[in-house]
């Protein structure tokens, strides 16, 4: 895919949102150029697929996160890195840094000083908290935006605060993040104007929450945590079967007429506590223990049947291990094998979009450490020897 054809990104980004954007800025044909540590990034290695490998282990969120990616190691802070790092900037459209801004500073690629090299770049930058307020340095993670956004406090069971255990933060953050870019390759097509975009993972994690957080403002009604058991609307809730677990969600009027019809029972038409999403939602327990009765007799086979044919939204609880064995998981084909140097094919998830006028490429390969090294500096000109150089100092 072209879109991006000709637009060159570093991605200084680390563990999720920040290189997340630059795989989806990959996917979509821009030239990423993934820079890390001389010894590898930390996200290089998180979450081996491979532990105790002698050869190195490797990361599954770095063969997730990295596809479509040139690999360079540099060490920006060394006195003789300034050079490779301007003809870099300057050769550049799109910096990519989850960092504070002291972070950004410290390394020289905040927006001040990028600019005084390439008057019209474009820094994508996140952080956990924004570019200001009280915590404007300090660190955190997805989970940390979790906590503080309302979704922890409205996840798993009333008396114990739940994470997600996917980080949905993270990857919001770098799909907004991706947008912004895209927005601001537009302005600067039109204006010549190069700018800085900025997301938070706080920020994120409150846009995805805003809902709640609105109710709360404008109704003072303080819910809490009900596990999987929907609150405004039912039945929406996970149920075991003779065999394992679904999850039903029927919302709106028609979904519930569908379900009580399913069930054959009258009452759940007529009380006038089940009379609309908001009165089922504050008696669902009751609407959720009816719905237990009856899937506990079935297979999950036959409950999902049974609700497909009612037209009532549900799914059957998988591991992960049943999931890439999916029957629709292999009919969309999302997941691409992917070969890497040392650990064989892995299931790549690729850009989870379809184009109707657009041709799709195979997702490449992450990069090995330090893979385009050589070549990258050669494209800026640099000599054998000045890149043999580089080495012995350990620029890169």
């Amino acid at each position: 895919m072209d879109i991006l054809n000709g637009i060159r990104v570093l991605d200084f980004g680390r563990y999720i949102a920040g290189p997340f954007c630059g795989a989806l800025l990959g996917d979509l044909g821009a030239d990423v150029i993934r820079i890390e540590k001389i010894t590898g990034s930390e996200d290089r290695y998180t979450t081996p697929v491979n532990p105790g490998d002698p050869a190195g282990e490797v990361g599954a969120n770095f063969l997730h996160l990295n596809r479509n990616k040139r690999g360079m190691t540099l060490n920006p802070k060394k006195d003789g890195a300034v050079e490779v790092l301007r003809r870099l900037i300057a050769r550049t459209d799109v910096i990519i840094a989850n960092l504070p801004q002291s972070g950004l500073k410290d390394i020289g690629i905040d927006y001040n000083s990028l600019t005084q090299i390439k008057a019209d770049i474009i820094l994508a930058s996140s952080s956990a908290f924004g570019a200001g307020g009280p915590y404007l340095d300090k660190v955190g993670f997805d989970g940390v935006a979790q906590a503080m956004s309302g979704n922890m406090h409205m996840t798993g069971p009333a008396d114990q605060p739940t994470r997600s255990f996917n980080p949905y933060v993270d990857f919001t953050t770098g799909a907004l993040n991706t947008i912004a870019v895209l927005s601001a390759l537009m302005h600067r097509n039109a204006t010549g104007e190069g700018q800085e975009v900025q997301g938070a993972l706080l920020a994120s994690a409150l846009t995805v929450g805003g809902a709640s957080l609105i109710e709360e403002a404008m109704t003072g009604i303080g819910r809490e945590a009900s596990s999987n058991r929907g609150q405004t609307a039912a039945p929406s809730d996970t149920f075991k079967t003779l065999d394992g677990w679904v999850l039903v969600s029927a919302v709106g009027q028609p979904l519930y007429e569908r379900w009580a019809k399913l069930m054959g029972e009258d009452e759940w038409l007529n009380d006038k506590r089940f009379a609309t999403d908001a009165s089922r939602g504050a008696h669902s327990v009751l609407i959720s223990e009816r719905m237990q009765a009856w899937t506990i007799e079935r297979t999950t086979a036959e409950v999902i049947k049974s609700l497909e044919q009612a037209r009532i939204p549900c799914g059957e609880v998988l591991a992960p291990k049943e999931t890439l064995t999916h029957p629709q998981i292999g009919a969309m084909g999302y997941l691409e094998d992917v070969d890497y140097p040392g650990i064989g094919l892995f299931p790549m998830p690729r850009l989870p979009i379809e184009f109707s006028k657009l041709t799709r490429d195979a997702s490449r390969p992450p990069p090995t450490l330090g893979q385009h090294t050589e070549e990258i500096l050669k494209e800026l000109s640099f000599t054998s020897n000045e890149i043999k150089a580089f080495r012995d100092q350990r620029i890169i």
